[in-house]
């Protein structure tokens, strides 16, 4: 089922993106299907906590993103969306590489918007799942 009402290609999303949050965390835009999105981020000094692991909150940080991005491509031209809850339960550590953050939608609604999002590590393994929920607001 295709959940697109706003058409952007990767590099318009990540241009979108550019000098804020997203661009310093090394955040991005990789792949798009009928009704998912993805992002990569890399593990590096700027994603990781004191013990070289993947920081939790930036595992939460990349989930809101992809997942919100996507939110955002699903609601009509004059709406948004804004974080209303996240919750992200962290499976597995990561040291290195770059982990992938695919979104997909559980429940688009004309008000919330519920998703879920998957962040695997370069071995495809699940290192954190997320839930997030969006409302969906008149810009």
């Amino acid at each position: 089922m295709k959940i697109w009402k706003k058409h952007f290609t990767l590099e318009q999303l990540n241009q979108f993106n550019a000098h804020c949050a997203v661009t310093h965390l090394g955040i991005q835009f990789s792949a798009q299907g009928e009704d998912w999105l993805e992002a990569t981020m890399p593990v590096d000094h700027r994603t990781t906590q004191p013990m070289g692991f993947l920081h939790g909150g930036i595992s939460a940080a990349l989930a809101e993103t992809v997942a919100s991005m996507a939110g955002f491509c699903c609601v009509e031209e004059k709406q948004a969306v804004v974080g209303l809850d996240i919750n992200a339960s962290h499976l597995r550590p990561v040291r290195e590489g770059v982990v992938t953050a695919r979104a997909t939608p559980i429940r688009l609604g004309k008000t919330t918007q519920f998703w879920q999002i998957d962040i695997k590590d370069q071995a495809d393994k699940l290192c954190c799942f997320a839930k997030l929920t969006l409302s969906v607001v008149n810009q």
